[in-house]
This record gives structure tokens, sequence and C-alpha cells, in this order.
């Protein structure tokens, strides 16, 4: 008895490993996934060593009236704001921020998000339907507009900041949730393991979601870049990270006012943003042709 657990256990890993390595393969062929991998890593990388690179004190709170509103040079290669603060440094440094309020953002409606729409895709009846009204209103409203309101009531500050965002987030999840539930749900396996008196939340956690974590995944990084870019949009609205912390959304809120004269100053945080966001959606493609067993060739 002992024997069989154990080779089954083995069984098991080497099917996981196989189909990490199988999924590994397919992602390496997607020239454009490995193009989004390689910047990613290279923004993240840049963004946890900032600290060893630059002095936060001087080149990004601290002013220099003297360097003010200098272009591009080899000095300062993306130029100087109207403060004097080297525009480089506040966007390396700003990818920290970026960055850790789309992932936070993502985590939160992606917490919420499976956990009502495994509900209401397992249990169904009322509860669904309920629940599925509730995710098309908050459809029905864009979401920096939810965003907004979110950050009107709690005030202005990064953490309301990032439950904003993630508010805003959730109702994807549900439906990717519950779509791939309700695919599952009717297996032989999920029938076992009622049979056996497991408890409904056990099997959704142990025999449903594992089965559905690919469609998860291409979402959630999907959506990371999504929710970067409406992170950026209300700061630029004044409603996001408070100054002086160098988040892109607010160095484009600055920068706006020299746009005529000093266009570098907008330019150079919208990039940032950009390339960010490209890399994201680049990786979230590649991950749906590799994880998904029908677009494998």
């Amino acid at each position: 008895m002992k024997q069989e657990k154990l080779e089954t256990r083995a069984s098991r890993l080497y099917k996981k490993r196989s189909t990490m390595e199988m999924a590994w393969r397919q992602l390496r062929r997607n020239k454009g996934a490995i193009i989004g991998l390689v910047l990613l890593v290279i923004i993240i990388g840049a963004a946890l060593i900032a600290p060893l690179l630059f002095d936060y004190s001087t080149d990004v709170i601290g002013m220099n009236v003297r360097q003010r509103m200098k272009w591009p040079s080899l000095e300062h290669i993306c130029g100087t704001d109207e403060l004097g603060r080297d525009i480089f440094t506040r966007i390396v440094y700003g990818a920290r921020y970026s960055l850790a309020v789309g992932v936070v953002a993502v985590a939160i409606a992606l917490v919420v998000g499976i956990a009502l729409g495994a509900a209401a895709g397992y249990i169904g009846g009322l509860f669904e339907n309920v629940v599925m009204r509730i995710c098309d209103i908050f459809s029905s409203i864009p979401s920096v507009l939810m965003a907004i309101a979110v950050v009107s009531a709690l005030g202005k500050s990064t953490l309301n900041l990032m439950l904003a965002v993630g508010i805003a987030s959730t109702a994807p999840f549900v439906r990717v949730a519950r779509a791939a539930v309700l695919v599952v749900r009717g297996e032989e396996y999920v029938e076992a393991a009622r049979a056996i008196g497991q408890p409904d939340w056990k099997i959704i956690l142990v025999h449903i979601l594992p089965n559905c974590i690919s469609q998860i995944i291409v979402q959630a990084t999907l959506r990371v870049g999504s929710a970067i870019i409406s992170a950026a949009q209300l700061s630029f609205l004044g409603l996001g990270v408070p100054a002086p912390a160098p988040e892109w959304g607010s160095m484009l809120a600055s920068g706006r006012l020299y746009i005529r004269d000093y266009s570098y100053m907008t330019l150079f945080p919208g990039i940032a943003i950009m390339i960010t966001v490209l890399s994201l959606n680049l990786l979230g493609d590649g991950l749906r042709d590799a994880l998904d067993p029908k677009l494998k060739r």
C-alpha cells in the first residue's frame, strides 16, 4: 500500500514536471514572449538595485535649482525636471511604485475574484445569479471611474490606490474563475471527491482550481499591465501615490505643464509605462499560447 502511494506521488510529480517542461519549451519558441520576459526582468532588476546605484535623497527628492530644466546629456541621460532632479533616476525608482501597485492590486483582485467566481460556479443557483449580476454592474462602470470613486472615499494614499485598482479589476477574475469551474465541475474526479464525502471547499481548492490555473495565470499577467496604466491615470489626476514619490503617472502630470518647451519631461516617463505594459502583454500572450493545449502545435 505504501509502495503504491509512493509510485502514485512520483507519477504525479513526473507529470507535473513534464507539463511545466512542455510549457517552457513552447514559451521559448515564442520570440515575443522571450523579449517581454527579458524586458520585464531588466525593469524589475533595475527597480530592486536602484538604491545601490542612485542617491535617493539627492536625485529623487532633493532639489538642485542650478540643474533645473536640463535637456538630456551625458550627465543626465533623460534630463532634469523643474526642481533639478534627475529624471532617469526618478523613472528607475518609479518602477518600484508602479510595479508594486500593479502586482498588489492584481493580487487583491485575484484572491477576491477567484473566491467569488469559484464559489459561484460550483454552488450555482441564486448565489451564482447574485454574484454575476454584481459583476455586470461593476463591468458597466469604467474601471478608472470606479477607482476614482474608491480613492475619493478612502483618501489619497498608496495603499488606497492599490485597493481601488484591485476592486476595479475584480470582475474579470470572477468571470474567468467561474467559467473554468463550470468546465470541470462535472468531471468524474469531482464526482468521486463528492462521493467520498470531501467538503466543498476542499474539492474547489484541491480538485478544481489546479485545473484552472493556466487561465488564471494568463489573466493575472495581462491584468498587471492594465493595473499599472490605471494607477498612472489616477496619479496623473492627483489621486495616486502622494508626492514627492517618483511615480510615473505623477511625473507625467508634473511634466505636462512644460510639455511645449521641455517635452522630454513627459516623453521618458511615458516610454517607461509603454515598455513595461508591452513586456507584460507580450509575456501574457506567450503564456496563453504555452499553457493552452488547444493552441499547441
